[in-house]
């Protein structure tokens, strides 16, 4: 039986998230999708994994109501297991930026569309423009489009400390990239509400250009939210390149752990040579035990040191 992942958001503005959350949990139960939803005020952010019948059949439902047409569905291969289980929140935000009173509206100011095909024609015209990737450092580790700015973001809502990083770039054409599409088009609008003149966003996010252009200005693979955590295309072809790289010894790997330090949840690259050799552990030692430790040190003579 063949699995489907389903990608997708949509800004717009939601009445009852609560409500919206328990619709949609009963939808999904029935047709045995598993995944995780966030669900807010300010719209909807997916990724579900099942069978093609039920994945069709839950985008088929799903544009019925006016508010979720028009949403580009990004469908990807699905393994059967990509989830473990079915999870739908409601949060303050779809992604967390905690402007507040500050706050973007996607659907009032945001970024112009730029389909795949216009940004490889950029590519291939070699036209001026910056690529800001607006993605979490560890997921740009192993993939990004070349020539792009990768600032080193560890979470979404620090995004408005980038500002003077990018303060050069108010008068240039700039290209907010992300996963999916959910992030950047909430980027772009950050960046016009703050005087940048020419802003666009990857429409569909980098997967949609993925899939037309494998191995075609973007380097490496993929990083995404479920069991994969890689997604590549054409990986086999002699084009595609490995640009991750192990934190410890450099060399190139795309081989994504945690540490194993309980309580430690860092994410990084480590070849398999370096864990056998140093353990699944943060390359420069893990930082949460560090801390721990300074909290509550341990004093000779101590149970713990008997």
């Amino acid at each position: 039986m063949k699995h489907q992942i389903l990608l997708w958001y949509k800004y717009v503005p939601i009445e009852n998230p609560v409500h919206e959350m328990r619709e949609l949990r009963r939808l999904c139960e029935a047709l045995n999708l598993k995944g995780r939803i966030i669900i807010a005020t300010e719209g909807i952010n997916g990724t579900v994994e099942g069978t093609i019948k039920d994945t069709e059949n839950f985008i088929k439902t799903t544009e019925k109501d006016p508010r979720f047409s028009g949403i580009h569905w990004k469908k990807s291969t699905g393994t059967g297991s990509a989830f473990p289980k079915l999870s739908i929140k409601v949060r303050e935000e779809i992604v967390s930026m905690h402007l507040h009173e500050n706050d973007i509206k996607p659907w009032s100011v945001t970024g112009k569309y730029l389909t795949p095909e216009e940004l490889h024609s950029w590519f291939e015209n070699k036209e001026e423009f910056y690529i800001v990737d607006m993605r979490n450092d560890y997921e740009h580790r192993s993939g990004y489009f070349e020539g792009s700015i990768l600032p080193p973001l560890t979470n979404y809502r620090d995004l408005p400390k980038l500002l003077p990083m990018l303060k050069d770039l108010k008068d240039k054409k700039v290209l907010t990239v992300c996963t999916g599409g959910v992030r950047c088009e909430k980027a772009s609008g950050f960046l016009v509400s703050n005087g940048f003149s020419e802003v666009y966003q990857l429409h569909g996010g980098i997967v949609s250009y993925m899939e037309k252009y494998p191995n075609e200005h973007f380097k490496g693979k993929l990083y995404v939210f479920d069991q994969r955590i890689l997604m590549g295309f054409n990986t086999t072809d002699p084009s595609h390149e490995i640009v991750g790289k192990c934190e410890k010894c450099k060399e190139k790997s795309e081989h994504y752990i945690n540490c194993d330090t309980i309580g430690c949840h860092r994410h990084f690259i480590l070849c398999e040579k370096c864990i056998d050799k140093f353990g699944q552990l943060c390359p420069e030692g893990c930082q949460y035990a560090r801390a721990k430790q300074r909290k509550n040190p341990v004093h000779p003579g101590s149970k713990a040191n008997s």
